[in-house]
């Protein structure tokens, strides 16, 4: 479970700092549109945290040495999903960054769940 937590962690981080840019907002919101300060500000917080969570996730899951090595797998993952939809279908990168935040919190609560209930 930490797996699919590590990876959807990247996963929504990754889309909401592609979205705190200029350029990927204006591809999805359509050109001369620009996110205001405090919703880039919160874009860039939230991508920055949910990187933070992805790197916790998988070091939990695989310890202090695989960790790092699966996370960088699941960013890898994660950044080439982001990078193709921004590339073919940039208009969808909410609902892969919607998609991503349920992802997340199912398998945060699943996470939870193994956890209190484990052994």
């Amino acid at each position: 479970m930490k797996a699919l937590l590590a990876f959807s962690a990247a996963l929504t981080g990754f889309s909401a700092l592609s979205l705190a840019m200029d350029r990927h907002y204006e591809d999805y919101k359509g050109r001369g549109n620009t996110p205001s300060a405090t919703l880039r500000r919160w874009m860039q917080v939230g991508g920055a945290l949910g990187l933070v969570l992805s790197l916790w996730a998988a070091i939990a899951g695989y310890g202090s040495a695989q960790g790092w090595v699966f996370w960088f797998g699941a960013m890898t993952v994660a950044a080439l999903a982001v990078v193709l939809t921004l590339t073919y279908a940039p208009r969808r990168i909410v609902r892969l960054l919607r998609a991503g935040t349920v992802l997340l919190a199912l398998s945060a609560l699943g996470s939870l769940a193994t956890g209190a209930g484990g052994l």
